[in-house]
């Protein structure tokens, strides 16, 4: 019998796997393009972590700052990735960024406004200018809204609390992905011509993360398992300001919009300590007084449109998290182990029209009313700059037919993401891969599916509950947590990369044996760990592994055996990728070369901060 005679059977010309913000926007696009397209999410749909983005849509529009445009978002991007980008990905973010918020619009989005009505824009780190797009802390729900709105009209087929656990191929291309109900344990077959990945990061590897269940690295484990390469792992962001108490919000994500719109970070002891923490290179740019801080809330006070402002709360994220690492470690952080956050000195209805998301949640989840007494924050594992390599022009991977984008594709963002960026690298990579993925599935024939491969990927599911004896996943998944938590973290150093990795093995060989003892694949959380713990060991070790290789700190890198920049891996990308043997490969790649015109905008800059670190 068949596997298409055998298992449940779609068949679609565009098959999009995840139903945050890039998959959204990418069935749209390739729906809009005539393909027949199916949207599958492991989750509910709007259940996406694109709803997590409070702070806004970062796009040069140049409506509060004229002067910005997409040169300087260009550098600014360059820059906070300390020049590991993908020069190209980033030049079309910065120039397409625009239009895709200009779109939203046109769709329905409906965005804070300045005085004259134009679409409000705030500052956030890193940024040059004012140029977050923004519906007050909520700007990735009404972009999540806006996209599924037009997603349903336009009919494209969702299938929801669909777990993908294999793609398929035709000899090298793409031929669907095998997939279960997670309702049901019934299994699925998706034949398609072309598979978009947009599943988002891997935060659930570790303890302390903003991210919710879903992110279990499915969508980097599915394409190097195909074939695909994952790009620059070592880069992972911890958010500087995540909940530190209660214990059962702990690392529950604070917007960087707090900081944006006039909050600030102190230590134990009341001082603005991110003064001490700014490298020379952003010396220039951070020129904030305490007076002037104080003009700026007169300002506001007054309801007069505030003059732009450069505090050092406002440096890019991965400096900001180390500086709170420090204050704590040095004893003069909170007593729940982290650092103050204060809003309270900004009017109580300016702070509740501004931020309602972070009232409502101090407010429900840890009895602290933000406009009156200060939060506690500490750094939380937040997103992954690295992922599926992809061509910047179509974001296909290595593999025919085979698409990324968002979170779960690298080279946009180099070693570190500025804030706002992920919001507009969501709808201008996504409408990309979307229309590129139709394209492909114009030219390529039908694809055949392999009964073989279905019935592995079946088997090895059916296999957690046949073994006779194993373990249990949730004590190696807690395991695994505490493991990347205290050796791949913030800081890294040689020996603990390579306790790491041989923890990793031994994780591994236990995670094949992990087995359910009880109940059956219906409503079963157990047996859906079985293969997200898979997934979640082998995107670890990439990430420990590609941290080992470079022996620099750059960006959200630091190794403190290696704190300076090193010219060796100046120029380099780390490449991890299946090898014959099937273990895993890494190598480093040269930088692809960047025009002479680019490289002219940002050369004077990069010497500076090669010099100054």
């Amino acid at each position: 019998m068949s596997a298409e005679s055998k298992y449940e059977t779609h068949e679609y010309d565009v098959l999009v796997i995840g139903a945050g913000g890039a998959g959204l926007r990418a069935a749209i696009e390739a729906s809009a393009m005539g393909a027949r397209t199916a949207l599958v999410c492991k989750s509910l749909l709007g259940k996406a972590h694109t709803v997590m983005a409070e702070g806004g849509i970062a796009a040069a529009m140049a409506n509060v700052d004229p002067q910005d445009g997409w040169e300087t978002h260009f550098k600014d991007t360059m820059r906070g990735g300390v020049f590991v980008n993908n020069w190209r990905m980033a030049q079309l973010h910065a120039q397409q960024a625009p239009d895709r918020v200009r779109e939203l619009e046109r769709w329905g989005a409906v965005f804070d406004r300045t005085h004259d009505g134009k679409i409000l824009q705030r500052a956030f780190g890193g940024h040059t200018y004012r140029r977050l797009v923004h519906v007050g802390d909520r700007t990735g729900l009404e972009m999540i809204r806006t996209l599924q709105e037009k997603g349903v009209h336009q009919g494209i087929d969702v299938f929801m609390e669909c777990a993908v656990t294999r793609l398929l191929k035709d000899g090298d291309r793409i031929a669907g992905a095998f997939a279960y109900w997670r309702e049901t344990g019934r299994y699925v077959i998706f034949k398609s011509k072309a598979v978009v990945l947009c599943t988002g990061g891997i935060g659930k590897a570790y303890k302390i993360t903003s991210n919710s269940w879903e992110y279990t690295g499915d969508g980097q484990a599915l394409a190097y398992h195909a074939g695909a390469e994952l790009l620059d792992m070592e880069f992972l962001q911890f958010h500087p300001t995540g909940m530190v108490w209660p214990p059962g919000v702990s690392g529950l994500l604070v917007t960087e919009s707090v900081r944006g719109d006039g909050g600030q970070l102190r230590n134990n002891k009341g001082e603005r300590f991110m003064f001490k923490h700014i490298p020379d290179r952003y010396k220039p740019q951070i020129s904030e007084t305490e007076a002037e801080a104080n003009q700026w809330i007169a300002e506001i006070r007054a309801g007069k449109q505030p003059t732009a402002r450069k505090p050092a709360e406002l440096l890019p994220r991965d400096i900001v998290a180390r500086g709170i690492y420090m204050e704590v470690k040095e004893g003069r952080g909170s007593p729940h182990g982290g650092v103050f956050l204060d809003i309270s000195h900004m009017p109580a209805e300016y702070v509740k029209k501004k931020l309602p998301s972070m009232y409502h949640q101090f407010k429900d989840l840890a009895d602290v009313d933000i406009t009156r007494e200060p939060m506690e924050v500490g750094p939380t594992t937040h997103y992954i700059m690295g992922g599926i390599r992809v061509n910047p022009d179509t974001q296909e991977s290595a593999v025919p037919g085979l698409f990324a984008a968002g979170e779960a594709a690298g080279g946009l963002h180099g070693a570190n993401r500025l804030g706002g960026n992920s919001l507009s690298d969501l709808l201008v990579f996504g409408k990309l891969a979307g229309e590129h993925a139709a394209q492909h599935a114009k030219t390529a024939g039908p694809p055949k599916v392999d009964d073989a491969q279905a019935d592995g990927a079946a088997r090895e599911m059916n296999e957690f509950f046949t073994r006779a004896d194993g373990e249990n996943p949730y004590q190696i998944h807690a395991e695994l947590q505490d493991m990347m938590q205290s050796l791949v973290g913030i800081f890294r150093v040689e020996d603990e990369l390579r306790k790491s990795l041989e923890k990793l093995a031994t994780l591994k060989n236990r995670a094949a044996r992990v087995c359910i003892k009880e109940g059956n694949k219906m409503f079963n959380p157990g047996w859906h760990l079985c293969k997200d713990l898979q997934n979640m060991i082998l995107i670890a070790e990439a990430v420990a592994r590609a941290a080992q290789f470079r022996k620099e700190s750059r960006g959200a890198h630091s190794r403190l055996d290696h704190p300076g920049f090193n010219p060796e891996f100046a120029k380099v990308n780390t490449v991890a990728f299946k090898g014959r043997d099937g273990a895993m490969q890494l190598e480093g790649r040269p930088l692809p070369e960047m025009p002479a015109e680019l490289k002219q905008l940002i050369e004077t800059e990069k010497n500076h901060k090669e010099r100054h670190g």
